[in-house]
């Protein structure tokens, strides 16, 4: 997040929503991957199968082979509204809550790392909320087999018919938890930059720099919460029919990490961990550079409508 911008909490919003979407649709294929490979055990299936991976590539190739191109775009529309709603919430809040912090301290007053991470977890907690039903309803999209797979009206109806509306909350506590992760994130990007700035002497970042410091931050927070990123998927993750029978239901995040743990060990928590590292970098430093340059053009355009407003009114 860059300091002194004059950027409104609706700005920031809207320049970080566009830059999530972005990476999102550059990175979805990857998403679609280790959310597969996070909710089916490697070791425990047969390998021939071609719904479970061993790794990315074999991913990919399956993927391409029983359900086309297409398969790796499942669910596209739904995790870009996903991501839109999450990502506009978060940054409204972050924001919203950083700039009030920030005016009632003296002026010139630095924050700690401690209030950058409790601001994001708090901006995060506030976000999932109100946007965790657009993520189960993608999660069942991407993770369901070709035959059985429904549009985001008829997911999301699926889900309230069988498991009533706080179905659509499922993984909520796990995902309250994981509000860690982007304040992480966000808390060390923020305080890599500016060791950044002062070693190379510079007032500004480049794209270049924005995108290696996000990559940074962004695999430190992924590999410290991912155990808890796969547990949250699997509890909204709905068995295929094949697999309905044979599958006895999660009772939570701690539920499915004895589970794994039992089966596969401490490994088994870390299942998928590649691709979703990989998309997560990408996409979290696409995010912060194609976020740098859209608040660019978003205070532009709103000076422009500012002094459209003033004309007017002489």
């Amino acid at each position: 997040m860059a300091g002194g911008s004059k950027l409104s909490p609706i700005g920031h919003a809207i320049a970080g929503t566009g830059g999530a979407m972005f990476a999102l649709t550059c990175t979805y294929p990857l998403d679609i991957i280790k959310t597969r490979m996070q909710v089916r055990s490697k070791s425990a299936a047969n390998t021939s199968d071609p719904d479970v991976y061993q790794s990315t590539t074999d991913a990919v190739q399956k993927i391409l082979k029983t359900e086309g191109l297409p398969g790796l775009y499942a669910g596209l529309f739904s995790g870009l509204l996903g991501t839109a709603s999450q990502n506009f919430a978060y940054f409204y809040w972050y924001t919203f809550i950083r700039s009030g912090y920030i005016n009632r301290q003296p002026a010139g007053a630095a924050l700690s790392t401690i209030t950058e991470l409790l601001i994001g977890a708090g901006a995060g907690a506030l976000a999932q909320i109100f946007t965790i039903p657009v993520a189960v309803v993608t999660t069942r999209q991407q993770t369901m087999p070709l035959g059985e797979r429904q549009d985001l009206k008829s997911t999301t109806m699926e889900i309230v018919r069988e498991e009533g509306w706080t179905g659509l909350w499922k993984g909520l506590k796990p995902s309250l938890v994981l509000v860690i992760n982007p304040a992480i994130t966000y808390g060390m990007f923020s305080r890599i930059q500016e060791l950044v700035l002062k070693a190379f002497k510079r007032k500004d970042m480049t794209p270049g720099l924005v995108f290696l410091v996000g990559a940074l931050a962004k695999t430190l927070a992924t590999v410290v919460t991912y155990p808890y990123i796969m547990a949250k998927v699997r509890l909204q993750w709905k068995p295929s029919k094949k697999d309905a029978e044979t599958h006895k239901p999660y009772k939570g995040a701690i539920d499915i990490l004895q589970r794994i743990f039992e089966k596969e060990g401490i490994k088994g928590w870390y299942t998928g961990m590649q691709a979703q590292i990989t998309k997560a970098v990408i996409s979290q430093a696409l995010l912060f550079m194609v976020k740098d340059q859209l608040e660019k053009y978003t205070i532009l355009l709103f000076a422009l409508l500012s002094k459209q407003k003033r004309v007017k009114v002489v």
